[in-house]
């Protein structure tokens, strides 16, 4: 396992054990203040395991074709979405879907189409509470939650290792690169539309490539704390970013779906 060493004279743009509403009273001003380093360990981040262990693999189990639920919990579980063109014989690129706060996985439904077009698994959990745990308190019980969901996916379908995605909106769109940037042995790509910070845990693994959107009217999580300091940082810690702004708000546009599906896509 390759872990990534951070450039120890840059920091990511991290905000650990803040809660959502308390980042945005900062205001983007308040950024570079609340900066912390890359490395800064999981504890201090909010207690708890940032690693994921589930694998792609052999399938054990023929899976559903279509929507199905996972079938954890009874309230909030979240959806696996397996294409028509699904063949055991061809492994799938697989992404996974965060919603943002106050969602859920089906928030995600529209993107079936998109699957079937491009024979792409969907994997959409739900937050254990109304959004990702550490936006709340810190990497705990939706780590947990994701790793049973993607064990539960690998079980059942042949997924390509060098095309396993996270992404999200807003609050899942922060989650998604937090927790990415700890399991870029297992997660190729990461997608960020409109995210708010990112709080990295020890350790940094791999080497995903990263996209990221954000609307220049954003008035819930501005542009330039994307713009400013969450790209910029990155890309200085040696990441490959691809960085998009469109006109408008705090949205998630079908044009720029395709832009970023586009390139987790191809294979160069």
């Amino acid at each position: 396992m390759s872990q990534r060493q951070p450039d120890p004279s840059r920091s990511l743009v991290s905000v650990p054990a803040v809660s959502r509403r308390n980042f945005l009273k900062t205001g983007v001003g308040a950024v570079a203040a609340l900066a912390l380093s890359a490395c800064e360990d999981a504890t201090e981040a909010g207690g708890g395991e940032s690693r994921l262990s589930a694998r792609p693999g052999d399938p054990t189990i023929a899976p559903d074709i279509g929507e199905s639920p996972l079938g954890f919990e009874a309230g909030r579980d979240g959806l696996l979405y397996v294409p028509s063109t699904y063949s055991e014989d061809t492994p799938a690129p697989l992404f996974v879907a965060l919603h943002g706060a106050g969602g859920s996985g089906s928030d995600w439904a529209s993107y079936y189409g998109l699957c079937e077009l491009r024979g792409m698994v969907l994997l959409a959990p739900d937050s254990r509470s109304t959004t990702w745990d550490l936006v709340e308190f810190g990497f705990g019980p939706d780590v947990v939650f994701l790793n049973w969901a993607l064990s539960h996916t690998f079980s059942r379908c042949r997924i390509a290792p060098e095309h396993i995605g996270l992404g999200g909106f807003s609050d899942g769109a922060s989650y998604a690169l937090s927790l990415g940037l700890s399991n870029g042995d297992l997660f190729s790509h990461l997608v960020s539309f409109s995210p708010g910070f990112v709080s990295a845990a020890n350790p940094l693994v791999g080497d995903p490539r990263i996209f990221i959107s954000h609307g220049t009217n954003d008035t819930i999580l501005p542009v330039a704390g994307t713009r400013d300091g969450i790209v910029p940082d990155l890309r200085a810690s040696g990441y490959r970013v691809r960085y998009e702004e469109f006109t408008g708000g705090h949205v998630l546009l079908p044009t720029v779906s395709d832009l970023a599906f586009n390139w987790f896509l191809r294979t160069t």
